[in-house]
């Protein structure tokens, strides 16, 4: 066997014990293992985890960058709780991303553009054929991140990425009411995100909107809702009209 095939480049370097353990709370919280609010006990999480406390709170302190957990002061680290007026906040600022990201680049002039939404929603569907929930979340969130790039703004790319999490934790909050219907979610959820692509390639910016609008508070809209405290007039009255469309 020669020295190329074995040396330390023929070999995926592992992660850091940060990353691993970042992967995996991470994973945890968007499944839903953990509850909003939860607490979070670093000797029980590090003995789960098999690592020290050191690369633990590493990876904790990376998690509440990202939105995931919170830590306060003599209260330890607990998963970030959301109320009614948080989901109206992420809600708010992806539609108007998207907004925004339709209005300055449908129609699409750039076939490389538009490839890269025909090849996220590819990934997709496989996502969905395999049923496997947690590639899902991630290439749907990755086909509307291609949906924004249209707009050929990298800052607004990356604004829109800098929600991903808190977007996923909301998702994560009604996989318990979805979990007898996967099936029939995957199915559902391929056909709307195909219609979306069918309106990108039409240039039709106003139809997409519409669906657009529709598509991002249908996906929240399934019970969870009631369950959530703090709410604001603000919330309120985004909640009733998202409703109201809906049921139109």
């Amino acid at each position: 066997m020669s020295a190329s095939s074995t040396g330390p480049s023929a070999y995926e370097r592992p992660p850091s014990l940060v990353d691993f353990a970042a992967a995996a709370l991470r994973h945890k919280v968007l499944a839903g293992a953990y509850a909003p609010g939860e607490r979070l006990r670093e000797n029980a999480l590090a003995e789960e985890l098999g690592i020290s406390r050191p690369p633990l709170r590493e990876a904790l302190r990376l998690l509440e960058r990202e939105g995931l957990l919170l830590q306060e002061p003599r209260k330890g680290v607990s998963v970030t709780p959301l109320t009614l007026h948080d989901v109206y906040e992420i809600f708010t600022l992806r539609r108007d991303f998207e907004t925004l990201a339709v209005r300055v680049g449908v129609p699409v002039r750039d076939e490389v553009k538009l490839q890269r939404c025909r090849d996220a929603m590819s990934r997709l569907e496989a996502a969905a054929r395999a049923g496997n929930q947690a590639e899902w979340t991630e290439c749907a969130f990755d086909f509307h991140v291609s949906i924004v790039a249209l707009a050929g703004i990298g800052r607004l790319e990356a604004a829109y990425r800098s929600l991903r999490f808190q977007m996923q934790l909301c998702m994560a909050l009604n996989r318990v009411a979805r979990v007898e219907r996967v099936e029939e979610d995957f199915e559902g959820d391929v056909r709307r995100h195909r219609r979306l692509l069918d309106l990108v390639e039409a240039g039709d910016p106003d139809a997409l909107l519409a669906e657009l609008d529709s598509h991002g508070d249908r996906t929240f809209l399934d019970g969870i809702e009631d369950r959530l405290d703090g709410h604001s007039e603000e919330s309120l009255v985004w909640l009733r009209e998202a409703r109201a469309e809906v049921v139109e």
